[in-house]
């Protein structure tokens, strides 16, 4: 019993202690996720950077979609305050011609978007200024604490240059 247990120990040190340097691989963990309740925050500079943003929420989705099939049990939620709420305004139409069709995609899957009215009013807007898939909320940070204290998880995406390999001088 003794030779047993003693080869279980060794053979579970050296498992654990496999041959692995910088030329190993790295792995894929594609865990199936569980539904999630997320609320993210736009507060960007620029509306072209709120427009680029959306596309978190559709990588977001994806993943739900592919690794779990959570997507339809999950909840998505975007409050925007920042100068992307410019996007979002029925009169910016012409300098934002596909953002209709984006929140469109995005709210025909369960995307909930919200617009502070203290922002939306501080940049010249009214209520009825804005797509009918947008819903104005008294404040923008109030509403992302209204959504925290229910459960969901804070999201505050970051946006980079875009930067190609090659761009970074790496090959």
């Amino acid at each position: 019993m003794r030779l047993f247990i003693s080869f279980i120990l060794v053979f579970t040190f050296y498992s654990l202690t496999a041959v692995a340097d910088e030329n190993t691989p790295s792995q894929f963990r594609d865990d199936a996720y569980t539904p999630q309740n997320v609320v993210y925050e736009f507060n960007y500079q620029t509306p072209a950077d709120g427009v680029r943003a959306l596309g978190y929420i559709r990588n977001h989705l994806r993943a739900l979609e592919e690794f779990g099939d959570v997507a339809k049990d999950s909840h998505i939620v975007v409050v925007m305050h920042g100068y992307e709420v410019h996007a979002v305004a029925r009169e910016q139409a012409e300098h934002f011609p596909d953002v209709y069709a984006k929140l469109k995609e995005l709210t025909d899957k369960g995307v909930s978007f919200y617009v502070c009215r203290n922002s939306a009013r501080g940049k010249g807007y009214e209520v009825d200024d804005f797509y009918d898939l947008v819903t104005l909320v008294p404040a923008g940070m109030s509403e992302i604490g209204h959504w925290q204290a229910k459960g969901y998880a804070y999201i505050n995406p970051y946006l980079n240059k875009r930067m190609s390999r090659e761009d970074l001088g790496l090959n």
